[in-house]
């Protein structure tokens, strides 16, 4: 229902996908989080980057995941590709509603990560569980923990909802660059083949030698891959985006691309620091 309401508002149907499975990943963990409300202060405080992050290989593995997690760089492909073809006087409007569907899937992709952090926090810390570190024991304990027989439930509609979305925008920034980049066009149904039997290479390794108990492992590791790869995306984005030899009229205005360049270059600080760990 709601990606039909969507699509009557004039989005097309990829945005309304997407935004919909967001959506519902984010209903869902915002009842769980009405049913074990947090702690404001700590919340609040929780929100300021921590400096032993800088000092903890542990901490900035997981900081580092976090942004892989939030900010996607196939996305990031994704988002360029949905306003090609766009030209004359209908350009600027496809720039407002691009820029606003970035922004508005940016802000719910932080607010459901954030929401992961702070439902463990609020169920599994206040507890006294520091020993939960998996997805399944997360799954069985929550209900226990809160008291409410449907919050595993919602917990396991969350991830399933951005396992989905996941998994169709990932297929989707592959056709993007195959077609786009490498003019590589191949029938749908063999794309899907491929990439889906590649993706579960790494999971059937990672589950054949360390068991069911690495999925939570290799997930995390995934998502730092992910902000690793970050700037290769990043860097081309800022440099088009930025040129008015490239973009004329509809270049980034210069406070707002130095604002770009200084957090990329943050990330690829960071970037190489956990690599330098890791040596």
């Amino acid at each position: 229902i709601l990606i039909l309401y969507l699509q009557d508002k004039g989005l097309c149907r990829l945005e309304a996908v997407v935004i919909g499975l967001i959506a519902v990943v984010a209903a869902c963990l915002g009842i769980v989080l009405a049913m074990a409300p947090p702690e404001g202060a700590a919340l609040a405080r929780g929100l300021i980057p921590d400096q032993r992050i800088f000092t903890d290989p542990e901490l900035l593995y997981l900081a580092i995941g976090i942004v892989g997690a939030t900010v996607m760089p196939h996305n990031i492909y994704l988002q360029s590709w949905l306003v090609k073809g766009v030209g004359g006087a209908d350009k600027k409007a496809a720039i407002r509603t691009s820029s606003a569907c970035t922004i508005a899937a940016m802000s719910l992709a932080f607010f459901i990560n954030a929401a992961i952090l702070v439902v463990a926090a609020s169920v599994f810390h206040q507890a006294g569980r520091a020993d939960v570190t998996d997805i399944r024991d997360a799954y069985a304990l929550l209900s226990p923990l809160v008291g409410a027989a449907g919050a595993s439930t919602l917990f396991a509609l969350a991830l399933l909802a951005a396992g989905l979305n996941a998994t169709f925008t990932a297929t989707l920034a592959g056709q993007v660059v195959m077609e786009g980049f490498l003019r590589i066009r191949i029938p749908a149904w063999k794309r899907r083949l491929f990439t889906r039997g590649l993706a579960l290479i790494p999971a059937l390794f990672a589950v054949g030698n360390g068991g069911e108990g690495s999925i939570g492992s290799l997930l995390v590791l995934s998502q730092v891959v992910l902000s690793v790869q970050l700037p290769f995306a990043l860097l081309p984005l800022l440099h088009f985006a930025g040129s008015k030899r490239v973009m004329g009229a509809y270049a980034a205005p210069r406070a707002l691309a130095l604002l770009g360049w200084a957090l990329c270059s943050a990330l690829i600080v960071l970037v190489l620091k956990l690599l330098a760990d890791a040596l």
